[in-house]
């Protein structure tokens, strides 16, 4: 049991000076600055001017869209680099299973093309 916990003490001590260097950099943070808050730095905005309307209102559908299109080819992105490097290694099965997954993403932008999704009007 003894050395099993001797084996986290390192990662012990590291989280003990993570926190001690951490409080001693708000700590000093508070003691060396001046703390003058007034309206405009503790609205939500600090960029000069009101805001135009709430701050809860709906995103459109189209950005969230956006964001998980770009992620998917993103990550088959993400895949083809390693796969590139391994061509060698992995043979004609290793080719042939990342043709058929092209494919399915080929296959899956030409759908989202066709549905008009990557339009921006």
């Amino acid at each position: 049991m003894d050395a099993l916990l001797a084996e986290y003490l390192p990662i012990l001590i590291f989280l003990g000076i993570a926190i001690v260097v951490a409080g001693a950099a708000v700590a000093m943070s508070y003691l060396v600055a001046e703390q003058r808050p007034d309206i405009a730095k503790e609205s939500p905005y600090e960029c000069g001017f009101d805001p135009f309307e709430d701050t809860r209102s709906k995103f459109d559908v189209r950005f969230y869209l956006v964001a998980i299109l770009f992620i998917i080819f993103d990550l088959e992105v993400a895949f083809l680099f390693p796969w590139a490097v391994a061509l060698t290694d992995i043979g004609a099965f290793g080719f042939w299973s990342m043709m058929v997954f092209l494919a399915v993403l080929t296959v899956g932008f030409i759908y989202e093309w066709r549905k008009g999704a990557l339009e921006w009007e």
